[in-house]
Formats: structure tokens, C-alpha cells, sequence
């Protein structure tokens, strides 16, 4: 190649390098600037079609197989509970099936299972016995609107002032009044009845075991279905769930309850509605805590006070009970590989859709297959390890412990045991930080002084210690009372305060208090009178 053309090419490939740097340099900073101009609205779509995908559609197969686990494992315990209820077993099929579908796009709690429960049922057995059907779905719907409110004013967040004790109980409780309800199924009848009973345990027990499909099937479902076959292949006379009442064959339909809209109504429904909503929401909030720690995510406790409440009034407008989230049927879930709200919408869908086409051959059920899946979900449900530890624990614990299962069974009111529960744990809490306030003091002789050290915290249940621990008799002439390692927590601290320091200088005692943290200082501030002369006469009663 001539020289004169080897410098052209030089050339030519010199200019096309300069001009693709200055295109690179030219983009590279027209990039950021398209960026910036690109509207804001275009990263927020991106971002909600992210969420969206991460709670619902990120693993699409496992949460259907375990939706399908689910809605298998529900028939038989929402047909169960309908029947402690004293309801058609309608009313839990279509409360179970209204609760999930929703809970799945309004509940805090992504793959939780939520549905018709054995303690929400006990709460109603006294209202439809009394009262009937229609009082049951107004007070499901009264049930709702509490819950929505507590969600709104964020009582979701008081969940973990239930100490362990009461949440034991609460459980030991809820298994025992399970159990109970089974009774009326195994007094005054026949030997089969306790032959398929014991049968049924047996299978639930045992099933799990067999290689291969003992993993596939849940054991309850197969005890459901082999007792079925037997009642029916030997023509058992036993009791049937078609004896208690018609299962439905079409869609649930819009229902209004036949209730009048009065005073007399309200006070009727409301106990049992506030009772159903706060043990709904502690049973709900238990059991997200449980699949918060299954699956290390966090739930959003608030939005699920307010899902639990929207789902429960459609549920009552379906014909349905109220219900609420399931500890068993969520760890099913969980277990099965369900991890997004599609597993909770597909065991609702599922549920439906066997119930529908399968309602005849769930009338045919023998009671009998059905007391022994509830004895097993009572079984299950107690703790027994809190028995096996009752050595090892405080005796406060197990006394709160006990007493919630002795108050919940004494009223079959599980609200009432965990109020009770929860007062006395506060009591013991209150009694023994009380006890570590610590007043030591060191006298000054050459110069008539004693300064008191208070360590620890001041409050009603220390307020009398506090004043003992003064020596208001002592003669000195100056005193100080050091709080740099104490805390003032109301105004009853505040108040043993000013008498302790009242009567050290009716005394001729000259009294100084320092070393207040900001915190105590303001509280003194706010209710003291032992540094304001002109509320003095006034406490004194002058």
C-alpha cells in the first residue's frame, strides 16, 4: 500500500475514534439527564408491578399445590365447626371460603390462612342457641366494623404486651374447650360411633407414616375419606353430616340479616361481637407472628386488624360466620411451600370449587370421622411442653398461665382469660421491678448532711418503698436526694416525692433534689408541689 494511502487511512480511523469517544462522551451525558426527565409516576409503576410479583406470583406452582393442601384440610375442620356452632354446615364452608379470597388481597400477613376456627365458633355457640342464625351473621358484620376500627387506631401494636404465659394459656385453653365440644358426639351412643372414632385417630396418626403418600395427603382429609367409604360400603347407622343440616350446592348470594336495627339489638349482639373481634385479632396476630418467624419476613400487624374486619363482614353478607387467621392451617401452608398471598386465594378458590361439586358426598361424613380430626386439631393445639417445663418456669408464669385456662374454660369466653391473664402478668411484672429500687445514703458529720442515692425505678408499685427508705427523724440540717440513677415513671412517684421531701423540712430540714433526668425532671415539673410555695397550703390542706 502506497505510504499516501496508509496516511489517509490513518487519518480516516483517527476521526471515526475522536467521534465515536465524542458520542460516547455526548451519550454518556445525555443518559442521566433522559433519566432524570423520565417521570417519576414510570419508577413507581416498575416498582408496584415488582411488589406485586414478589407477593403474589413468585413461586406461582408451590402456592397452588399448597393451596390445594389447604382447601383439602379445611373441609372437614370448617364443616366441624359450624357444627359446635349450632349452624348448617354451610355457614363455615362459606365463611372459610369469603375469608380466604379476601384475606388474600386486604390481610397483612402474605401466605397466612384464614378462615372459620374452632375458637371463633365457641364464642357463638350461646348466641345461636338463644338467638338463631341471624343474630350469628349480624354480629359477624358488628364484628368486622370493631375490627376495622382497632386496625385504624393501631391496636395491633398492643400484641406484644400479651406476655407468653397468657398466649400458652390461651392456647392450653382454646384445646381444651375444643375437646369439650366433643363430648355431646360420644355420650349416649352406640359402639360403632367409638369404634370409627378410635379408627379415625388411629388413621390420622399413623397415615403420615406410610412411605410416599403419607407426605402427598394430609391425614385428616384421608381419615375424612376412608371412614366415608366404610359408613357407606357397610351401611353403618351412624350420625352423618347431613343429619345436621343441607350443604349448599350454588354460590353463596348476597345476605342482609333479618335483625331488627335497634337498641335491643345491639346490646345483644355487641358482647359477643366484641368478644369475637378481640380474640380474632389476638388468635390473628399470634399466628402472623409464628409465620413471620417461619418464612424471616415482617407483617404489617395494623393492615391485618383492618383485613380480618373486612373479611369478616363479607363473610356475614355471604351467610358466613366470622372467622379469623388458623395456626394449623397456616402452617400447613407454609410447610407445603406456600409463600405468597396466592396460595391463601387458591385455597379459597379451591375450597369453593369442591364444594360445590362434591356436596353430596360430603353430606354422607359419619360425625364420627369428624369428632376424631377435632380431637387430634385439640391435641395438637395444647401445648404440653409448658407442662413438661412447669418445674423449670417461675412460679408467676405458671400461675398466669393457670389461671387464664381456669377462667377461659370457667366461661368458655377466651377474651375473658386473656384480659384476666393480662392484668395479672402486669401485676406480677409491676410487682417485681418494684422490688430492684435500691436507696442507699451516706451521712456528712462534720457538716450536719445526709445525701440519699436513689437507683431504679419510681412508680405506684415503689412509691411506698421509696418513702420507707427516708429517715425523717434524723437530725441534720441539710439533705439531698440524688436521682442521676433513677426514673420517675407517674404521679404517684411524683407524689411520695413531695410528701418525703414536705416532711423533711417541716422537720427544720433544709432539702435538695438533683440530678433529675429530663424525663423526670419534666414530670416533677408538671405535677410536683414541694418547689412551688403557692401549691403547698393547698396539699397540706390550708
Amino acid at each position: 500500500m502506497p505510504p499516501s494511502a496508509v496516511a489517509c487511512c490513518c487519518v480516516r480511523f483517527t476521526v471515526a475514534a475522536t467521534a465515536i469517544t465524542t458520542h460516547s462522551k455526548t451519550d454518556a451525558h445525555v443518559r442521566p439527564a433522559f433519566a432524570a426527565a423520565r417521570p417519576a409516576v414510570f419508577d413507581t409503576g416498575i416498582s408496584m408491578l415488582e411488589k406485586i410479583k414478589a407477593t403474589w406470583f413468585s413461586s406461582v406452582r408451590a402456592d397452588v399445590l399448597a393451596g390445594l393442601v389447604v382447601a383439602l384440610a379445611l373441609i372437614p375442620e370448617a364443616i366441624a365447626f359450624s357444627i359446635i356452632t349450632g349452624v348448617d354446615p354451610k355457614v363455615g364452608l362459606y365463611a372459610s371460603f369469603c375469608i380466604c379470597v379476601v384475606i388474600a388481597f386486604v390481610g397483612g400477613r402474605p401466605a397466612m390462612i384464614s378462615a372459620a376456627t374452632g375458637a371463633m365458633a365457641l364464642l357463638m355457640v350461646n348466641l345461636v342457641k338463644e338467638h338463631g342464625l341471624q343474630y350469628l351473621l349480624a354480629a359477624t358484620l358488628l364484628c368486622g366494623v370493631l375490627q376495622i376500627v382497632a386496625g385504624y387506631l393501631r391496636l395491633g401494636e398492643l400484641m406484644r404486651f400479651v406476655s407468653r404465659s397468657v398466649v400458652t394459656g390461651f392456647v392450653n385453653a382454646l384445646a381444651i374447650l375444643i375437646f369439650m365440644a366433643q363430648l355431646p358426639e360420644l355420650t349416649h351412643v352406640t359402639w360403632p360411633v367409638y369404634a370409627m372414632t378410635a379408627a379415625g385417630l388411629a388413621i390420622i396418626y399413623l397415615f403420615p407414616r406410610v412411605p410416599l403418600l403419607g407426605k402427598l395427603l394430609p391425614s385428616p382429609l384421608v381419615c375424612i375419606l376412608l371412614l366415608t367409604a366404610m359408613s357407606i360400603y357397610m351401611g353403618m347407622d351412624v350420625r352423618t353430616v347431613g343429619d345436621m343440616g343441607a350443604l349448599p350446592d350454588s354460590l353463596p348470594i348476597f345476605m342482609w340479616p333479618d335483625v331488627a336495627l335497634n337498641l335491643d339489638t345491639l346490646l345483644i349482639i355487641l358482647p359477643y361481637s366484641a368478644a369475637l373481634a378481640v380474640v380474632g385479632l389476638l388468635e390473628s396476630m399470634m399466628t402472623a407472628t409464628i409465620v413471620d418467624d417461619l418464612t424471616d419476613t415482617d407483617s404489617d400487624r395494623n393492615r391485618e386488624c383492618k383485613g380480618q374486619g373486612i373479611a369478616n363482614i363479607a363473610s356475614g353478607l355471604i351467610g358466613g360466620m366470622a372467622g379469623c387467621a388458623m395456626i394449623g392451617q397456616s402452617m400447613i401452608n407454609v410447610k407445603s411451600g406456600g409463600r405468597t398471598r396466592l396460595s391463601t386465594l387458591s385455597a379459597g378458590l379451591l375450597l369453593l370449587i369442591m364444594m360445590l361439586f362434591l356436596g353430596d358426598w360430603l353430606a354422607r361424613i359419619p360425625m364420627a370421622a369428624l369428632v376424631a380430626v377435632m380431637i387430634m386439631v385439640s391435641i395438637s393445639t395444647f401445648s404440653w411442653e409448658s407442662i413438661r417445663n412447669l418445674k423449670q418456669y417461675p412460679l408467676s408464669t405458671n400461675i398466669v398461665m393457670v389461671v387464664t385456662v381456669i377462667v377461659v374454660v370457667a366461661t368458655h369466653n377466651l377474651a375473658y382469660g386473656v384480659l384476666v391473664g393480662s392484668l395479672l402478668a402486669a401485676m406480677f411484672f409491676a410487682s417485681k421491678i418494684g422490688r430492684y429500687l435500691d436507696v442507699t445514703s451516706r451521712r456528712d458529720l462534720e457538716h450536719s448532711h445526709r445525701t440519699y442515692y436513689v437507683t431504679g425505678q419510681v412508680f405506684f408499685a415503689s412509691a411506698e418503698r421509696f418513702m420507707a427508705s427516708f429517715d425523717l427523724r434524723e437530725n441534720v440540717e441539710t439533705l439531698a436526694i440524688d436521682l442521676r440513677e433513677a426514673h420517675f415513671w407517674d404521679i404517684t412517684a411524683v407524689a411520695a416525692l413531695d410528701k418525703v421531701v414536705l416532711k423533711l423540712r417541716r422537720a427544720g430540714i433544709s432539702v435538695d433534689v438533683v440530678g433529675m433526668n429530663q424525663a423526670t425532671a419534666t414530670l416533677v415539673d408538671r405535677f410536683g408541689v414541694h418547689d412551688k410555695p403557692e401549691r403547698i397550703d393547698s396539699l397540706m390542706g390550708h
